[in-house]
C-alpha cells in the first residue's frame, strides 16, 4: 500500500484527495496536517467522512514525529511547499505540491512568475525545481515516472485553458497573439475562507470578473502552450467567479491561420487525445455543461469553428476541485507510483 500525508487536510483541496483516496486500492492515508483544528478527528470538520476516515489532524510540527511516508500532498497555499519539500523527500516521500512553488522548473521562471502576481521572485529551495515536473499528464505523462521526486500540480484555470488549446498550439493552427481565455469558476475555487466576498447575500446572483492586472495563471498556460508550439503564445485572460459552487467553465478563442473545418478540427483534437481517458473531445453540437464533470477528473472539450471570421472557439469544462485539483494530484501520484492513471478516477459525474 502507497502510505499519504495529506497536509492542508481541513482545506478544499485537503478534503478532495482525503474523499479520492478512501477510494482508492493501493493507497492509505496515514496522517493529516493542518494549523487548523488540530486534535480534532477530520470527521469532526467534515462529518460527511464519519465512519469512512476519522483520523485526527495533526500540527506540521507534531507530523514530524509520525511514521514516514511515500507522498505527501501538499493542498497548501504559494512558499508553503517550497520550504517543507526538502525535508519530505529526506524522509524518502514523493511531493505533489498544488500551489505555484513548483510548476516552474528554474530560479529565473519562478521569479517571473511570482513577480507578475507581486509576490517574493525568491524560491526558498531552487535546488528542488529541476526535479520537478509539470503535472499535466496529458502533456507530460512520459515525464510523470517512479523516477520522478516532486510533481508541481496544475492550476485550476490553467489546465482548463492548457488542455483546451493544447492540440491546436501543436498543430500550429492559430496566431500565437489572438489567444483569449475567457473563464468562469464556481466559488469554491476561492478556497475555504470567510470574507465579505463570500457572504452569501454578496455571493447570490453575483458575476465579477477579477485580478485583471495579472492571474497567476497565465504564465503556466503561456509556458505550456509555447512547449507545444514553438513561439511565444500571448494570451488575454479573464477570470471570473459565477454564483456556483463548483465547476469551470473556459471559452477559448484563437485566430485560425488558415481556414479549417470543425471536422477537421475535432480529427485533431481526438488524435492528439487518442490516449488520454479523462480528455473527451465533442463537436459544437454536444449538449453539455459544466454538471457532466460535477465530482469526476473528466475534461469535456467542445470544438467549434466560426467561419465567418475564421476563428477557431473552444469551450472546455472541468471540475475544478478535481480536474482542477485533487483529480489531477491523485492522476500523478498513480503515474509516480508506476500505477494505471485512472487507478481510483473512474467513475461518472453524479446528476443532477
Amino acid at each position: 500500500m502507497i502510505k499519504v500525508k495529506v497536509v492542508g487536510a481541513s482545506g478544499y483541496g485537503g478534503i478532495g484527495i482525503i474523499e479520492l483516496l478512501l477510494r482508492h486500492p493501493q493507497a492509505e492515508i496515514t496522517t493529516l496536517v493542518a494549523l487548523e483544528s488540530v486534535g480534532k478527528p477530520i470527521s469532526e470538520i467534515w462529518p460527511h467522512l464519519t465512519g469512512f476516515c476519522d483520523k485526527v489532524v495533526h500540527s506540521p510540527e507534531d507530523a514530524e514525529a509520525l511514521e514516514p511516508v511515500d507522498v505527501v500532498f501538499m493542498a497548501t497555499p504559494d512558499r508553503v511547499g517550497m520550504k517543507s519539500a526538502g525535508a519530505e523527500l529526506e524522509r524518502g516521500a514523493k511531493v505533489i505540491d498544488y500551489s505555484g512553488d513548483f510548476r516552474f522548473n528554474s530560479a529565473s521562471e519562478y521569479a517571473e512568475y511570482a513577480q507578475r502576481i507581486g509576490k517574493n521572485p525568491v524560491h526558498d529551495s531552487p535546488e528542488l525545481l529541476p526535479l520537478s515536473v509539470y503535472g499535466a499528464p496529458e502533456l507530460h505523462r512520459r515525464e510523470i515516472t517512479p523516477e520522478r521526486r516532486i510533481v508541481g500540480n496544475p492550476g485550476c484555470f490553467a489546465i482548463s485553458c492548457i488542455l483546451g488549446l493544447a492540440p491546436a498550439a501543436a498543430a500550429k493552427l492559430f496566431r500565437p497573439d489572438s489567444v483569449i481565455c475567457d473563464c468562469k469558476s464556481g466559488i469554491s475555487g476561492a478556497g475555504k475562507k470567510l470574507s465579505s466576498s463570500f457572504h452569501y447575500p454578496n455571493r447570490y446572483e453575483m458575476m465579477n470578473a477579477y485580478k485583471l492586472a495579472g492571474h497567476q495563471h497565465v504564465c503556466e498556460i503561456e509556458r505550456e502552450l509555447r512547449l507545444l508550439n514553438g513561439e511565444d503564445v500571448k494570451v488575454t485572460f479573464t477570470a471570473q467567479v459565477v454564483p456556483v459552487c463548483r465547476g469551470i467553465m473556459s471559452c477559448l478563442y484563437a485566430d485560425l491561420v488558415s481556414p479549417v473545418s470543425e471536422e477537421d478540427l475535432v480529427s485533431v483534437y481526438r488524435e492528439f487525445y487518442k490516449d488520454s481517458v479523462f480528455v473527451r473531445v465533442l463537436p459544437s453540437t454536444a449538449p453539455v455543461g459544466s454538471m457532466h464533470v460535477r465530482g469526476t477528473n473528466y475534461t469535456n472539450i467542445v470544438v467549434s469553428v466560426d467561419r465567418r471570421v475564421n476563428r477557431m472557439r473552444i469551450v472546455s469544462y472541468i471540475d475544478n476541485l478535481m480536474k482542477g485539483q485533487a483529480g489531477s494530484a491523485l492522476q500523478n501520484m498513480n503515474l509516480l507510483f508506476g500505477l494505471p492513471e485512472t487507478t481510483g478516477l473512474e467513475h461518472p459525474s453524479f446528476f443532477p
